[in-house]
C-alpha cells in the first residue's frame, strides 16, 4: 500500500494504470493480486486523478477535447474510465 500511495504523491494515475505500475516488472514486480488488494485498500478519487491526469497533458502538449478523453481512457494511454475521463477533462475547461 506505500507503494501505491507513493506513486499516487507524484503522479497521476487510474486504478487500472496503478495496478499495472506495481505488477509490472518495470515498475514494482508485485503480484497482480497483491497489487490490487494495495490499490483497493487506498481512498482514491479517481475522478480526481483524472483531472489531474488532464491537466497535466494540457501542461506540455495540445489536444482537443475528444483527443485528451481518448488518451485518458485508451488501454494504450491513462487506463481511466471513459466517465472519469470525461470528468477529468470538463475540469480542465476544455
Amino acid at each position: 500500500m506505500a507503494s501505491a500511495q507513493d506513486y499516487l504523491d507524484y503522479q497521476a494515475f487510474s486504478r487500472q494504470g496503478l495496478i499495472d505500475q506495481l505488477s509490472s516488472e518495470y515498475g514494482e514486480a508485485f503480484p497482480v493480486k497483491d497489487a490490487e488488494f494495495a490499490v483497493d485498500s487506498l481512498d482514491v478519487d479517481w475522478n480526481e486523478q483524472a483531472a489531474k491526469a488532464a491537466q497535466d497533458y494540457l501542461d506540455y502538449d495540445s489536444f482537443s477535447r475528444q483527443g485528451l478523453i481518448d488518451q485518458l481512457s485508451s488501454k494504450y494511454g491513462d487506463q481511466f474510465t471513459v466517465e472519469q475521463a470525461t470528468y477529468g477533462v470538463d475540469q480542465t475547461g476544455l
